[in-house]
């Protein structure tokens, strides 16, 4: 299996013409390239697919039609123009790696598509943003140990680990009709509760709403039913990422959760970013990979020298809240956490051997949730439930509001961001969230 290979489209000294890809602190330089699915915001045009450079949007059902493109790129973006991406996903590594070099030869400096592409753009304002594919399936995995420990604490001081969870990467599957794009508002879910141990349950609208600070991944051309999918093909295969907010009802969830895990705790909304940022355009941000020392190693099939060499992949997170007094006083969001990805227990390769490894037939757009991604130190939970220690402390705002829980009104917004020396830094967009009042 190799990883993380590096091409000229990754070149740091690269340069667009499209003036704001160039500009210190945007998400969407020429060496990002996500792909997103849009139409123009207050027409009802059928969605299709673009990419994010800069604050704008390049067209590429427009570009399709603009010509100057070569047999093997009017292939690949055929189905884009169409809105698909799903059938694009399926053309495999190949495509997905000669479309990005292929839009950025046409996006550089001096390139013909200066000349060509200019009226294919769309400002990412003047756009709306829709999910940026069909998701057929989606699994939510638990892959942040910190985020594990400290929530098991609450639960089992002196055992907070369950004895499989060092040994497989553990997920569920999840609601994909409820999931939405960044701008998501959604009401303030009801559910069956038992508020004391000697109560009887009440159905009611959840109390102890959270976010999980997430990221998520989506399945390229997948597997074949009954064909395990090993290392090797799980690394080649995953498309890209986004942000992903599951949104969880802890007082739902505590009573539901046993025997069976997470129900409607979870499936009444989950948010992602509208970008998905490639795979190739992660490559400068590659870590090694390893287990901490004790831990056992991960079985053969989920295990290769490649991936404890580069299966890592250093993203930098944070969450932001702005209630709703901040909004009406023109206050911007706080953030109130931090962390990174590159703390998780399981790479995006053993997630994905893992899913297929019984033979399960993952498919083009399939998503995977990579579990709340915590840091290790105090503060850089990546839920309430972990920063309100199951709401026995109270988080003060610089405004003088105080949450242990979400509250109506509260937007929250996620970010991720990817930064090395010698690299073009690059993010996912924001993806935010709105709680409205129960129905």
């Amino acid at each position: 299996m190799s990883v993380a290979t590096l091409d000229a489209t990754h070149d740091a000294a690269l340069q667009s013409w499209v003036p704001s890809a160039n500009l210190a602190g945007t998400d969407f330089p020429i060496q990002n390239l996500p792909f997103g699915r849009f139409r123009r915001a207050g027409t009802t045009e059928p969605l299709r697919v673009g990419v994010a450079i800069g604050d704008q949007v390049l067209d590429l059902q427009r570009a399709l039609v603009a010509g100057g493109w070569g047999e093997a790129a009017r292939g690949w973006l055929t189905p884009l123009a169409a809105g698909d991406l799903n059938a694009f996903m399926a053309q495999g590594p190949a495509a997905r790696r000669g479309l990005r070099a292929t839009l950025s030869a046409a996006l550089r400096v001096g390139s013909p598509g200066q000349a060509a592409l200019p009226s294919c753009l769309l400002p990412q304002a003047d756009a709306e943003m829709a999910l940026p594919c069909a998701i057929g399936d989606y699994t939510d995995f638990y892959t942040g140990i910190h985020h594990a420990t400290t929530v098991g604490k609450l639960f089992r001081p002196d055992n907070p680990l369950l004895p499989n969870y060092k040994w497989v990467p553990i997920g569920y599957h999840g609601r994909v009709s409820s999931i939405g794009v960044s701008g998501q508002r959604f009401h303030r879910p009801k559910g069956q509760t038992k508020p004391t141990p000697e109560a009887d349950p009440v159905f009611a609208p959840a109390k102890r709403l959270d976010y999980e600070l997430e990221l998520g991944v989506f399945v390229g051309a997948g597997n074949a039913l009954g064909e395990p999918m090993s290392m090797d093909a799980a690394e080649a295969d995953w498309f890209g990422m986004v942000l992903l907010n599951d949104w969880s009802a802890r007082d739902v969830q505590a009573w539901e959760y046993q025997p069976l895990g997470p129900f409607l705790a979870k499936n009444f909304a989950t948010t992602i970013s509208p970008w998905i940022v490639t795979q190739e355009a992660l490559a400068p941000f590659r870590v090694p990979f390893a287990h901490p020392e004790g831990d056992p190693a991960p079985l053969p099939y989920i295990d290769s020298p490649a991936n404890r060499a580069q299966g890592g992949i250093a993203i930098a997170l944070e969450v932001a809240l702005q209630t709703a007094a901040m909004r009406e006083a023109g206050l911007p969001p706080q953030r109130i956490s931090q962390s990174n990805f590159a703390d998780a227990y399981w790479t995006v390769a053993q997630m994905v051997a893992h899913h297929g490894s019984n033979g399960c037939n993952l498919q083009p757009g399939d998503l995977m949730g990579s579990g709340t991604q915590s840091g290790p130190e105090a503060g850089q939970g990546g839920s309430l439930l972990e920063l309100s220690l199951g709401g026995t402390q109270t988080l003060t705002l610089a405004n003088g509001e105080s949450r242990t829980f979400l509250q109506d009104g509260d937007c929250v917004v996620m970010r991720g961001r990817c930064e090395r020396a010698g690299a073009a830094a690059m993010g996912f967009g924001d993806c935010t969230g709105t709680v409205l009042p129960p129905r």
